[in-house]
């Protein structure tokens, strides 16, 4: 029996999607102040990557309007969103649109919005960016971070919403 190097078969991207829907994820909405306006977006893939140093990392899609105005603040907050924040999240997810009509926030420590009713906030700076397809897998140093609400997380799962409760 031989073995080939034969190149392995080209995958197309609603297959990807499609299997990668069955991986749960928490959903985020991370913001930032460009010292005129707050900003922000959603986002469902943040994972922690390191305690010493603190550091996280989440991958904006280069076709994102919002990503390139945070990225400009350097000073963000993501926002861990609660099971009844669906529609805040559905709000951070358009484009084109006052995202913060209607959205009560508050200034955090380095200025960034920090959404009411959220679960958790982590406060931190951009280190670094490494280019990964049709996304960017951005790197922050956590510089603040604090649990606000017990309460079940909002969760996404093949292309809907749902909530764990532990």
């Amino acid at each position: 029996m031989s073995v080939e190097n034969a190149a392995p078969p080209a995958l197309d991207g609603r297959t990807l999607r499609d299997v990668m829907s069955n991986f749960c994820t928490g959903v985020t909405v991370i913001t930032a102040h460009d010292g005129e306006s707050p900003l922000g977006f959603t986002c469902q893939s943040l994972v922690s990557v390191s305690l010493d140093p603190p550091l996280l990392s989440f991958c904006p899609a280069k076709t994102s309007t919002s990503w390139p105005k945070l990225r400009e603040a350097g000073s963000i907050c993501i926002n861990v969103l609660a099971h009844d924040q669906k529609d805040m999240c559905s709000a951070f997810a358009r484009g084109g649109t006052d995202k913060f009509s209607g959205v009560d926030w508050e200034a955090g420590s380095n200025g960034a919005p920090a959404l009411d009713g959220a679960l958790a906030r982590i406060e931190a700076t951009i280190e670094n960016e490494h280019d990964a397809g049709d996304h960017t897998i951005v790197v922050a140093r956590i510089t603040d971070l604090t649990v606000l609400r017990h309460d079940g997380p909002l969760l996404f799962y093949r292309g809907g919403f749902g909530r764990f409760d532990a």
